[in-house]
């Protein structure tokens, strides 16, 4: 306790070393694959995204993020600092859409705003139609999703999107949605000179969502790159797998029994990520040529990230390391460490309860994350709780207790994958989903780092495998999840 009491003080002191509190700048991109980001090793090696990486030399590379897990939840979590089930009053009406009670779960920017912060939001919404402008935000940019004149907005991911601005009406943004939200947040950054107030700014880039459209200038990135790699695992058998994972595939094979159009599309996808570096870079320059870099704490991450054939997958929502991992950087030039890496699993409420502490503030309520200041000093520190993470698909806060009690699994059903907790703890991931006759996975990641080898189904490990299932219990109820208890319960299965 005293450590992370020392760490918080020396972080908040360097920071705010001329009495200022620092300004926020957090790039949240969309499905983007922490293997999309040259920096990572687990990158193709014929990625480029030369601004990302400048800002990781700049700051600290966290290896092990586990930001959310698919786009609504994370959003929510990112400005509440609560996980999925403790979100009650989200509700999805029309997909996608959706409604919330702001007085249920408040959004953390309002808390800054009272505290003397500027706010703004720029990029993608994904909670409907209340965007929380003048409340939340004092400026936004919102691409709320919503129709307009009967013109459908849902998926104008890349070009036709139409944006709210302070809460208006829909208007076109006009554009390539990426450079045309770097554009407006670059113009934002350099009004703040004439402010008296630190700012705090979440960009939320529509990219790489698909459907994937790289920008004109990126159309031809990549051609005379090799073949990206197939993972092992894009088609079955998986033996230790869940039963309906066993055999799952997105992919089809060709007259060889390779994967139909598999580099096409991962070439495309990488494309589509250059724009979002472009955009990087752009608004690191003009925090530089304003003299603002020094009191900036950068934060760069996405929702979540992707698996490309993973597990024979094309999507973000299980529960593998290949499906969510997403890049996190934190940069503060001179004083966050210098191009260091730091290997502790870490999730996004955790940003939401850190960002808390690198200004200064207080949360207002109770959040679920734990504060990595201790981390941002010194990366090779270890956090004393684990690093949890759930995906209940659509349902959120109270109704996932309704439906477990009366065992309405199929509830949690999506594209044949169902609802499942998480959690890491040391070189361990512990998954338990939500469905009866189904067998829990557990996987030791540094002998095991593509989760092929469920050891769940090995009598040699139950030992510490109900060591972790009760260990998940207990963590989870610490962050309110009494849900936990009408858990089906696990089978076992022997190979």
């Amino acid at each position: 306790m005293l450590l992370t009491l020392f760490s918080f003080f020396f972080i908040c002191a360097s920071i705010s070393a001329s009495d200022e509190q620092p300004n926020i700048l957090y790039i949240f991109t969309d499905d983007q694959s922490v293997r999309s980001v040259s920096a990572y090793g687990s990158a193709h090696p014929w990625v480029s995204t030369p601004h990302i990486d400048r800002l990781a030399k700049s700051g600290l590379r966290f290896t092990q993020c586990y930001t959310g897990t698919w786009c609504q939840p994370s959003r929510a979590s990112a400005l509440t600092g609560l996980l999925q089930h403790s979100l009650d009053s989200i509700k999805i009406t029309k997909y996608p859409m959706a409604t919330y009670d702001p007085k249920k779960v408040p959004f953390f920017p309002s808390v800054l705003k009272e505290n003397g912060y500027e706010t703004a939001c720029i990029g993608k919404w994904h909670l409907g139609e209340d965007v929380g402008h003048g409340r939340d935000w004092d400026y936004s940019v919102v691409w709320d999703r919503g129709t307009a004149n009967g013109i459908r907005n849902s998926n104008a991911y890349y070009h036709g999107t139409l944006v709210r601005t302070n809460g208006g009406t829909r208007e076109p943004l006009g554009g390539y949605s990426n450079d045309r939200f770097t554009e407006i947040a670059e113009e934002y950054v350099r009004k703040q000179t004439s402010s008296s107030k630190p700012w705090f700014l979440w960009l939320c880039y529509p990219g790489v969502h698909g459907p994937y459209s790289p920008a004109d200038r990126h159309l031809n990135d990549y051609t005379d790159a090799p073949d990206a790699r197939v993972p092992l695992d894009i088609f079955g058998p998986r033996p230790t797998k869940p039963d309906h994972l066993k055999n799952l595939t997105r992919w089809k094979k060709d007259e060889n029994g390779n994967p139909i159009g598999y580099d096409k599309i991962v070439k495309k996808y990488h494309r589509a990520v250059r724009s979002l570096d472009d955009g990087v870079g752009s608004i690191l320059n003009a925090l530089k040529e304003t003299d603002q870099l020094k009191n900036t704490v950068v934060i760069f991450t996405s929702d979540q990230g992707f698996a490309w054939g993973e597990h024979g997958m094309q999507e973000k929502w299980a529960p593998y390391d290949a499906n969510l991992l997403a890049p996190l950087i934190f940069s503060a030039p001179g004083k966050i460490p210098e191009n260091t890496i730091c290997t502790e699993p870490v999730n996004g409420v955790d940003i939401t309860r850190t960002i808390h502490s690198l200004t200064g503030i207080k949360p207002a309520w109770e959040m679920h994350g734990r504060d990595l200041s201790i981390l941002l000093n010194n990366p090779t520190a270890s956090l004393k709780d684990p690093m949890l993470m759930i995906n209940t698909t659509y349902e959120y806060g109270e109704r996932i207790t309704e439906h477990l009690k009366n065992k309405n699994y199929d509830i949690f059903r999506r594209r044949d994958l169902y609802a499942w907790m998480m959690m890491r703890l040391d070189q361990y991931k512990y998954i338990r989903h939500f469905k009866d006759g189904i067998i829990e996975e557990l996987y030791d990641l540094n002998e095991d780092p593509e989760e092929l080898n469920n050891l769940a189904v090995n009598s040699q490990h139950h030992d510490l495998l109900k060591k972790l299932r009760v260990r998940m219990v207990e963590e989870m109820q610490k962050k309110d999840g009494d849900f936990v208890q009408y858990l089906p319960a696990p089978k076992e299965r022997h190979y």
